[in-house]
């Protein structure tokens, strides 16, 4: 009997990646909601929506992803955070600076073209 493990593959890359963005770079920015906010501005919009919109990218869509849910949509957000971390405020620095970044980059990107995989939300839905 042949055994596929994509499924289990596309479990553990989806939620190893998805905790691991939650956990050392989500959560961690929570705090700083709390008081003025003092956040890097690299698009040119303001603090205030920067740290939103990295919070929607390490918070909320890594909470999805987790969960397989909206999945492919989620990973949008997620990887377009990782691209402006890489290419925009670590642009300049060297590549071992943005090595972190762009290999959750890479991640969310396979997470986009793959799929949650069957062991989800999605995939109980039959998406």
């Amino acid at each position: 009997m042949k055994t596929n493990y994509n499924d289990l593959a596309l479990f553990i890359h989806r939620v190893g990646f998805s905790a691991l963005m939650l956990i050392n770079h989500g959560i961690p920015k929570l705090d700083k909601l709390s008081g003025p906010i003092e956040f890097a501005d690299p698009l040119g919009i303001g603090a205030t929506a920067s740290l939103i919109l990295c919070l929607v990218g390490e918070v909320l869509a890594p909470v999805l992803i987790i969960f397989g849910i909206k999945t492919k949509f989620a990973a949008i957000p997620a990887a377009i955070t990782m691209a402006v971390a890489a290419f925009i405020v670590h642009g300049s620095d060297p590549l071992a600076r943005k090595e972190m970044a762009l290999l959750y980059l890479i991640a969310f990107v396979i997470i986009f073209l793959a799929g949650p995989g069957k062991f989800s939300i999605d995939g109980r839905k039959g998406r």
